[in-house]
């Protein structure tokens, strides 16, 4: 079974957003057996939360109904998931100092985004209920090329 952990800030917008995308599209593909997902955050601001209502929104409104609880990101999650794929290059960084040195699944989300490689999924919690879309849209297409990309050709 291959494992994948989405990791944002605070774990109730970005992360569990890629999450429930992630369970659907998997679902879909009928790899739910076989791919398993969780999201964390870096920071413990929200740890016990659901997730932002503008995260389930965005999500409803793409048909994925998704229920998370909120926790943090800690060093044993190396050892749990084969991929870790942070948001932001705020929490890749912090992901760095909280995974071994010789974890070699860490990559951001972006890194599979053709439309803006490496570059930083924006954190929409300050901003207006249209960013929630924008990152519902980079989601979307990362997720696809990390599955085909990393997953899909992946030895079990």
């Amino acid at each position: 079974m291959k494992k994948v952990l989405f990791v944002c800030l605070g774990n109730i917008c970005r992360s569990p957003m890629a999450e429930g995308i992630f369970k659907q599209k998997t679902r879909e593909m009928g790899l739910e057996d076989i791919i398993e997902s969780d999201s964390a955050g870096t920071a413990a601001y929200h740890i016990g939360e659901n997730p932002d209502p503008r995260t389930l929104d965005a999500l409803k409104k793409h048909g994925i109904s998704f229920n998370h609880t909120a926790r943090r990101a800690i060093k044993k999650d190396a050892d749990r998931f084969d991929f870790i794929l942070a948001m932001d290059s705020q929490n890749y960084r912090e992901l760095q100092s909280i995974l071994p040195s010789d974890f070699k699944g860490l990559f951001k989300m972006r890194d599979f985004d053709q439309e803006g490689p490496g570059t930083d999924v924006p954190d929409p919690y300050y901003g207006a209920d249209d960013g929630f879309e924008n990152v519902f849209e980079i989601l979307d297409r990362s997720i696809d090329e990390f599955i085909t990309k990393e997953l899909l050709r992946s030895p079990s």
